[in-house]
């Protein structure tokens, strides 16, 4: 049987913690539809991500469950590969925990795997990138019905001067341009990836840094979408990195396109040393590395 732990009795999914209480460190993988999400962290009084996954973890494992997460997503942005821990005194099974969340969540979040973690993983200090994609369609008719939820209707554009001006922002770069201020946040990332795909009337951008400020990628995806539209120059992108606020001339695009669809974490012997470095460069009241809502 594959599992975090086996449990005590076949029918928990929790066995009672021991007399001497060990943490144990829970790594969960999540995906969810945000639209009818009012982003991922907790709020009082509104739907969130997290307050539904609490919520239910809480009922199935009988005890109060609080979750770290790789990156906040702001509403009505999805997540294929959303990474979060928690830590408990149980003995759980993981599989089982899959199966009974399955029967606990509504249908726009699902818990895909729960497993045993290195006591140092941390899901949001731990990660070494996080990668997002944001789909649009060119089709004059607009988005497919099924796909709508998830896909932005856009112009028809030019991609290989899109190519160019994403080329220019990747890097490590104060994108302050492109990131809605947050007092105490630092808004340069080291940008890894930024390019695109087109297969019919589908056009992707792939977007991949060690972390994202407030609004960046829907930032950085709206200002190449100008540029692609012929109404801006690959150019004009490059010079917003000498910017030193937000830019009003960045058209923020649609929360609905973005997807978080993986984050990467280092070797298990490696956790602590990551851990150390990015609280170095991430220090309180900075904000939780995120995308679009941090």
């Amino acid at each position: 049987m594959s599992s975090i732990e086996a449990s005590g009795s076949a029918e928990s999914i929790a066995a009672q913690p021991s007399a001497v209480a060990v943490s144990r460190r829970i790594r969960l993988d999540i995906a969810y539809d945000g639209t009818d999400f009012t982003g991922w962290a907790r709020q009082p009084g509104l739907r969130t991500v997290q307050g539904v996954l609490e919520e239910s973890l809480g009922k199935v494992l009988r005890e109060p469950v609080q979750l770290t997460v790789a990156g906040r997503t702001d509403a009505g942005v999805h997540a294929e590969g959303q990474v979060a821990h928690f830590d408990t005194a149980a003995d759980v099974d993981g599989d089982r925990l899959v199966h009974r969340m399955a029967r606990f969540l509504p249908k726009d979040v699902r818990l895909k795997a729960a497993r045993l973690a290195p006591p140092d993983f941390d899901a949001r200090f731990s990660a070494v990138r996080r990668h997002y994609v944001y789909r649009l369609t060119t089709a004059p008719f607009g988005a497919d019905p099924l796909r709508a939820r998830w896909v932005v209707p856009c112009r028809a554009v030019e991609i290989e001067p899109m190519r160019e001006a994403s080329r220019k922002l990747l890097g490590l770069h104060d994108f302050a341009a492109f990131c809605r201020r947050r007092e105490g946040a630092t808004t340069v990332r080291e940008l890894q990836r930024f390019d695109w795909e087109r297969e019919g009337d589908a056009l992707t951008a792939h977007v991949s840094a060690d972390a994202f400020c407030w609004s960046m990628v829907r930032s950085l995806v709206g200002a190449v979408l100008a540029v692609g539209e012929g109404r801006r120059t690959p150019e004009w992108v490059g010079g917003l990195l000498a910017e030193t606020a937000r830019s009003s001339a960045v058209t923020v695009a649609p929360a609905h396109g973005l997807s978080l669809v993986s984050v990467d974490y280092p070797a298990d012997d490696e956790l602590a040393a990551r851990n150390a470095a990015t609280r170095e460069m991430r220090t309180v009241p900075m904000t939780v590395d995120g995308c679009c809502g941090d």
